[in-house]
C-alpha cells in the first residue's frame, strides 16, 4: 500500500535532494516547512534571498524554487511516492509557492524516478566543451522533457544564436556600468566565509572556469567582480549550442513551470551524457529578453538560456545545510479567532 502521509526521516530525504537544484548566483531561495500533523510539505521562496536590482519581479527566484520541486519530485518518485503538487495555492501567501502531499491513488512516475541518478551529477560547466555536434535524437529527448513539463524547447539557428550571443555581451556592459548590479553580483561571488569558515552558498571561484581566450566565452564570466589570480585562460568552442526554454505566458505560474522544466531538461542532458550550464544574464534586463525570443514561435517569452555540448563537468557547488532550508512542525499553527 502506499503511504498517506510522508514522515519526517522521508521529507528529509526529499529535501536533501530537492537541494541540489540550480539558482541564480547559487543564492538557494527556497525554505521548506513539513506539517507533521497534516503530513503536508511546504515549498516558500525566502526573501532574504532575493536579488532586487537583477530580479525585481523574483522570476530567477521562482525558477530555482520550482528546479527544487521537480528535484523533491524525482526523489518522491524515486523511492515509489506518488505525489500531488498544488502551485501558488494560497494568494494571501505570495511566497508560499507550492504544496506536496501523497497522492493515494497515484502511482509512481517510473519516467520521472529514471532521473534520480542524475540529481547530484548535475553540474553547471564554465569550461569549453567540444566541437561535436549534440545528436537531432538526444534534442528531440530534450524538447520532449520540456514538453512534458508545458514549456518549449528552442534550439536557435545561426543567426538567432548570434543574436543571443550578442545580448549576452550587452547584458555584461550594462552590469559593468550598473553599480547596484555590479553589488548583487560581487556579493554573491565573494568567498567571504561564516562562522563555520565555509561559505554554504554562492558561486565560489573553482566555479568561475577559465577566462576566454580568442573571443567572448558563451558563459557568464564571474571572474570580472572578484579577479583570481592564476586563473587560467581556455579557447572556448566557436559555435555554442544553445537551447532556449520558454512559455507562452510570463507570470508566476508560468515561471514555476519553466523550472520545473529547467531542471528536467537539465536532468535528461545529465542523463545522455551532455554538459550544461545557463545564462539568464540577457533574461536580467527586460529591453534586452524580448529580442532573445524565437520571432515565429507561440511560446514567447523566454526564461533560460541553455549551453549543450560534451566537455568537463562542473565542479560541485556548496549547499547550505538542511537545518537552514528545512522547518518540521508537530502541529499546524492555530487558526485566529
Amino acid at each position: 500500500m502506499t503511504a498517506t502521509h510522508f514522515d519526517p526521516d522521508t521529507v528529509i530525504r526529499l529535501v536533501g535532494d530537492a537541494v541540489t537544484a540550480p539558482s541564480m548566483h547559487n543564492a538557494q531561495p527556497w525554505k521548506f516547512v513539513f506539517q507533521a500533523g497534516s503530513g503536508a510539505l511546504a515549498l516558500y521562496g525566502d526573501p532574504e534571498r532575493a536579488m532586487p536590482r537583477t530580479d525585481p519581479d523574483h522570476r530567477s527566484l521562482h525558477l530555482g524554487c520550482a528546479a527544487a520541486l521537480f528535484n523533491l519530485r524525482v526523489s518522491a518518485a524515486w523511492i515509489g511516492l506518488p505525489v500531488r503538487v498544488q502551485l501558488l495555492r494560497d494568494d494571501a501567501e505570495p511566497w508560499l509557492l507550492a504544496t506536496v502531499t501523497i497522492d493515494e491513488a497515484g502511482v509512481a512516475d517510473r519516467e520521472l524516478a529514471s532521473l534520480h541518478d542524475a540529481i547530484r551529477r548535475r553540474h553547471t560547466s564554465r569550461y569549453p566543451f567540444t566541437e561535436e555536434p549534440v545528436p537531432t535524437a538526444v534534442l528531440d529527448g530534450l524538447w520532449s522533457a520540456a514538453r512534458l513539463e508545458g514549456c518549449r524547447l528552442t534550439v536557435p539557428d545561426t543567426w538567432h544564436i548570434d543574436t543571443v550571443l550578442g545580448l549576452v555581451r550587452d547584458a555584461e556592459h550594462r552590469e559593468e556600468i550598473d553599480p547596484l548590479a555590479r553589488a548583487e553580483t560581487a556579493a554573491w561571488t565573494s568567498p567571504t566565509q561564516n562562522a563555520s569558515g565555509t561559505r554554504r552558498d554562492g558561486i565560489p571561484a573553482a566555479a568561475f572556469g577559465p577566462k576566454a581566450s580568442g573571443g567572448p566565452a558563451p558563459v557568464r564570466d564571474f571572474g570580472w567582480a572578484n579577479p583570481i589570480p592564476d586563473r587560467g585562460w581556455a579557447v572556448f568552442e566557436k559555435r555554442p549550442q544553445l537551447a532556449l526554454l520558454s512559455t507562452e505566458g510570463d507570470t508566476r505560474a508560468d515561471w514555476m513551470r519553466a523550472g520545473q522544466a529547467m531542471e528536467r531538461v537539465l536532468l535528461q542532458a545529465t542523463a545522455d551524457g551532455l554538459a550544461t550550464s545557463m545564462t539568464s544574464h540577457p533574461l536580467e534586463w527586460p529591453e534586452l529578453r524580448w529580442p532573445a525570443r524565437d520571432p515565429v514561435a507561440a511560446m514567447g517569452h523566454v526564461q533560460m538560456v541553455f549551453r549543450l555540448g560534451y566537455g568537463p563537468a562542473g565542479p560541485d557547488t556548496p549547499r547550505r545545510p538542511l537545518t537552514e532550508v528545512l522547518e518540521i512542525r508537530d502541529e499546524e499553527p492555530a487558526a485566529d479567532a
